[in-house]
């Protein structure tokens, strides 16, 4: 195939075409022999529940319509679509604990190589958690805080802790409809018992659950993970680095780490920096280690050190056929099989580092806490001595500068300084026009759609029209690759109003916020923009729209429930949708929901359409909020003046 057609990226038609060249496999040749893939599977409606099936029913009315259980197309699709939604909820809350773990272990000083890199951080997490700060040391508040972490997983009773952050009138209706989380193992365990044959059978109770699910994510899960990792590792601050495969060197020895957890990055990067391994470097006649990213743990190392990116999820294949990569360390989530296959083909050392997550025939590097350093130093070693087994390389030149790092702390601080952050002057330019609204781009990477096409198309029609964008996970590393978070070349795109603000503060007009987890910070950042004032009591009062057009995991469509379940609207690929197959699951989704939560789906797979789907959500908020309609000035008299009640 052409491969325009299947990345809108130089750097990865460049490789796409070598590959072909050399014969090897990668995702895009082994879609292309899946087709044609399941009908009924692309509409939700089979089910294999239990062992009375696989069962199916007939959308279009000529076949079954329920399964041997007697569960019709409602039930099906509902049960479908809140598996899913736990399953991404495990996805993140995972990686949450296994984060919690390590804080707790290192403030019992047994994980030496970790420790608290941003106490005001923890402070201001433990006065928020009611624990006590005065006369205590890091280590003692981390170990309560982490403990009250751990806690939030599988507690008999309450609410999630974090769900406080949200504005009031938003709790209210949580409350309202049954679906504040409770412990976070609890839904997602619920979820799965509610989906098993013979239970559950109402489709509208079944997808309330998955918003209670959802939000143990969103306000649960996913979010301790990034105030956690912000406090062991640093809290992220805006700052530059290169994105595209164009960051791996020909002279160096080049290391790729792949994941989402930085228990296993933050070591490698370190590790690659000791003297004795650098010097064992240039004895082999490399300059020196270069560590790059990719997916997630490349936003998280970008943000925090500057490490460079070399693409997105399906980049990895890519990455290893450039023939420059002595390894590939991968932990958990979004990890290809298929690259166990393509390393076979190169000198690359693949190696997998946690129990969660092995692959047949790659050699296995357990990474523990107690011995973290220890274990990096060792795969860098094994990279060092790789180098001398390597052959011809084909690097495409290609790369981007991009500024990345944004956080809620980070975004206020640029709007107001270090003594008046805040974000009233973001609240004033919504509310004044400049910025019409806000509008995140998150997710993946799919080889069904042209890889970046949509997430950088969706980016641009948005900011022409002075919408402020923020990015988190692969969409991130899709408009770095293609400079939109570059601030000189991305603000030659942006609308008037939208550009007037980003230049007088010094942003770009797409921010790049973080991983998949770091969605959160979006919900923190909407409330404290609601408590701001101005732009309504709730969240779902805000000119704010959210896309996610190149799905691929559950883990995204747990994102796009919590948002919903928040008030937001959130658009999807219709392609990668694949739920549409109950009419009764479609308007509640679609319309339905709205009522209970005030936010909704909606399907849609090009992304200038898409873009005018969130363009007039926007518009509509801004008119609910009486902020579109413009106010005759007028001149006072002194007499008037004086008569003037001040509130």
């Amino acid at each position: 195939m052409d491969p325009t057609k299947r990345s809108s990226d130089k750097a990865a038609q460049d490789i796409i075409s070598h590959m072909g060249r050399l014969g090897q496999e990668n995702a895009w040749d082994r879609l292309d022999r899946q087709q044609p893939q399941c009908g009924f599977g692309r509409l939700g409606v089979c089910c294999r529940i239990c062992t009375m099936g696989p069962c199916r029913v007939d959308p279009f009315g000529d076949g079954p319509q329920v399964g041997v259980c007697g569960a019709d197309v409602d039930t099906i699709v509902a049960r479908n679509f809140l598996r899913a939604v736990a399953a991404g909820t495990s996805a993140h809350s995972d990686h949450a604990r296994s984060v919690a773990e390590v804080f707790v272990a290192a403030a019992k000083g047994h994980a030496p190589d970790y420790g608290i890199k941003d106490p005001a951080k923890l402070k201001k997490l433990a006065d928020e958690l009611g624990v006590e700060t005065e006369n205590r040391t890091s280590a003692e508040i981390a170990l309560e805080v982490g403990q009250i972490a751990l806690s939030e997983f599988g507690k008999s009773e309450g609410e999630q802790l974090m769900t406080r952050r949200a504005p009031a009138p938003r709790r209210a209706i949580w409350r309202k409809r049954g679906v504040t989380p409770r412990a976070i193992d609890r839904e997602v365990v619920e979820a799965l018992h509610r989906s098993t044959m013979g239970v559950d059978q109402d489709y509208g109770s079944l997808l309330t659950h998955a918003s209670r699910t959802a939000l143990a994510d969103g306000w649960g899960g996913a979010m301790l993970a990034s105030e956690l990792q912000d406090i062991l590792f640093g809290a992220p601050t805006p700052g530059r680095g290169d994105v595209n495969l164009g960051v791996l060197k020909s002279d160096e020895v080049n290391i790729i780490v792949h994941g989402h957890e930085p228990i296993l990055s933050e070591m490698v990067v370190a590790a690659a920096e000791d003297p004795e391994l650098l010097a064992r470097a240039k004895r082999t006649g490399a300059k020196g280690i270069n560590v790059a990213g990719i997916c997630c743990t490349a936003n998280e190392l970008m943000s925090r050190h500057g490490v460079p990116i070399a693409g997105n999820f399906l980049c990895q294949e890519l990455a290893i056929a450039t023939g420059a990569v002595e390894m590939m360390a991968v932990d958990v989530q979004c990890v290809m099989q298929g690259l166990a296959q393509i390393a076979s083909c190169y000198h690359t050392k693949l190696f997998t580092t946690t129990a969660k997550s092995r692959i047949p025939g790659v050699e296995h590097v357990p990474m523990s806490e107690g011995t973290a350093m220890k274990t990096a130093k060792e795969l860098v070693g094994r990279a060092v001595e790789n180098y001398k087994n390597r052959g011809p390389v084909n690097i495409p030149p290609s790369k981007e500068t991009a500024v990345i790092g944004f956080t809620n702390e980070s975004i206020k601080y640029m709007l107001g300084g270090k003594f008046r952050a805040s974000y009233r002057p973001l609240n004033d330019n919504i509310m004044n026009g400049r910025i019409r609204g806000l509008a995140a781009i998150v997710g993946c990477s799919n080889p069904k759609v042209e890889l970046d096409y949509t997430h950088t198309t969706l980016a641009r029609e948005l900011i022409r029209r002075d919408v402020l964008v923020l990015t988190t996970g692969c969409a991130t590393i899709a408009c770095g690759k293609q400079a939109l978070l570059n601030p000189r070349e991305a603000l030659e795109l942006a609308g008037s109003g939208l550009r007037e603000v980003c230049e007088a503060v010094g942003i770009a007009p797409v921010l790049a916020c973080g991983s998949c987890v770091d969605n959160t910070r979006m919900l923190v950042a909407g409330s404290e923009i609601v408590a701001e004032g101005g732009l309504g009591e709730d969240l779902s009062d805000l000119p704010l729209a959210g896309a996610c057009l190149e799905s691929i995991s559950e883990k995204a469509l747990a994102i796009g429930q919590y948002f919903v379940a928040s008030g937001v609207l959130v658009v999807f690929s219709k392609e990668l949708f694949p739920y549409l197959g109950s009419e009764k699951v479609r308007e509640y989704l679609f319309a339905g929901i709205e009522e209970d939560f005030g936010g909704r789906w909606a399907v849609e797979s090009d992304p200038v359409r898409a873009a005018e789907i969130m363009l007039a959500h926007i518009e509509r908020k801004r008119d609910a909020l009486g902020i579109n309609e413009r106010r005759e000035r007028k001149l006072y008299s002194m007499e008037e003046r004086r008569v003037l009640e001040v509130s």
